[in-house]
């Protein structure tokens, strides 16, 4: 058994800046405000933090995964963080003989556990294993741009790109629900390197292409903020001008929960508005390339948009069989329809849905920004509140068992 640490040593939590993508999954889920960010680095204050890893699983990199024991009165602060760009070296332990433990030096009592996340910390029993964090910011890996369309009506302000990368010859594993992340050329306002931004991909494990080592992303071209101001993604229009051989560094890939199940006849229930439908294009496309050998289960997608025409792949989606997929689409500005979210769609489908929760073989997956989640959670409580059942119960379930992912940003 591991002895106590003494009073005057500090297990200190730290974030890794060479892996780190800047997602803010972290310091979103922190339920005490330890983790802050600049520009420059995610970091862990030590005066703040209590250890109790809330942090630690939606992290998709792994980054928020590392400790160093320091004197307590020596800890890194979090000024020093912000200027790092690695971490630093392991010290010995310092730790004195026959120092006393916290208990004894009127140290707190543990921290309690952290509130429970909305979704799962583990992927499915039978999903594959994913491989993460081959390329980084040190190692980008180079693709090839062998393919940039829009797919979503040119008459609309929604400007979303369908973006092949090819990495010939060399390896670069990735499964459906995971992401990379992608380094645009140039500097920020304080003359660094741009950090990298995450993008899930948006075809299957054996490539956009069947049989070829490439991958596809979902990309909105961003020209506002979330208030509706001017704005200039940086990364966003960077690979929505980019042109077949063009060159892009890339890291990656990430993601080791948000994973599709590989066992046959799993249901997926597939929840997700706008470029949050990436992930969903790829267990789509994994489920249909296996349509011949009869493995799959049941699929039921929820996706919502403004209208059809900013409907990323609507043309591609409406030709897929009715008998393969259950698409259910809300739409919230379409002309001469009442509005439409997802989570109305769900209560809609109560019948449907309650019969593939049944089901120990379904997960669901929901991606998209995270305002939807709220939504999402209470219409699958209604709908199972309705037929009798205890929401509070099945949701500890599908997470405890890797069936309820969110993809959030």
């Amino acid at each position: 058994m591991n002895a106590p640490l003494p009073a005057e040593v500090l297990k200190q939590h730290l974030i890794d800046p060479e892996i780190c993508i800047r997602c803010n999954t972290c310091e979103e889920t922190c339920p005490i405000d330890a983790i802050t960010h600049d520009a420059n680095n995610y970091v862990v204050d030590p005066d703040i933090c209590n250890g109790c890893m809330a942090c630690v699983p939606p992290c998709p990199t792994g980054a928020i995964d590392n400790w160093r024991l320091v004197a307590r009165a020596e800890a890194h602060s979090v000024h020093d963080q912000l200027g790092w760009e690695e971490l630093p070296k392991e010290q010995a332990p310092p730790i004195a003989a026959g120092s006393e433990s916290p208990a004894a030096a009127g140290e707190p009592p543990p921290a309690p556990a952290a509130p429970a996340a909305p979704g799962a910390a583990v992927p499915p029993w039978s999903a594959a294993h994913p491989y993460v964090n081959l390329y980084t910011h040190k190692t980008p890996m180079t693709a090839t741009v062998v393919g940039n369309y829009r797919v979503t009506g040119a008459d609309t302000d929604s400007d979303i790109h369908h973006i092949v990368l090819d990495f010939g010859e060399l390896p670069f594993p990735v499964l459906e629900g995971q992401s990379i992340g992608i380094l645009p050329p140039g500097l920020d306002a304080q003359g660094r390197p741009h950090h990298a931004r995450q993008y899930s991909l948006a075809s299957p494990r054996d490539g956009e292409r069947a049989g070829y080592n490439n991958l596809s992303l979902t990309v909105k071209r961003v020209t506002e903020d979330h208030a509706g101001a001017a704005a200039h993604g940086v990364c966003s229009n960077y690979l929505c001008d980019l042109v077949k051989n063009d060159k892009v560094q890339v890291i990656g890939p990430f993601g080791h929960t948000f994973l599709m199940p590989n066992h046959s006849r799993a249901n997926l229930i597939m929840i997700c508005t706008g470029t949050g439908s990436a992930p969903m294009r790829a267990m789509t496309e994994r489920c249909r390339r296996r349509i011949d050998a009869g493995e799959n289960g049941k699929l039921m997608l929820f996706f919502g948009a403004r209208t059809e025409r900013e409907l990323p792949y609507f043309g591609p989606l409406m030709k897929l069989p009715p008998d393969f997929i259950d698409i259910n689409l809300a739409l919230s500005r379409e002309a001469g329809q009442p509005k439409r979210y997802v989570q109305d769609l769900i209560r809609d489908r109560a019948a449907k849905v309650l019969e593939l929760l049944a089901d120990r073989n379904t997960c669901i997956y929901v991606c998209g920004l995270k305002g939807m989640e709220v939504g999402v959670l209470d219409a699958l409580r209604d709908v199972t509140v309705q037929s009798g059942q205890d929401w509070s119960i099945l949701h500890d379930a599908l997470r405890r068992e890797g069936r309820l992912h969110f993809e959030t940003y």
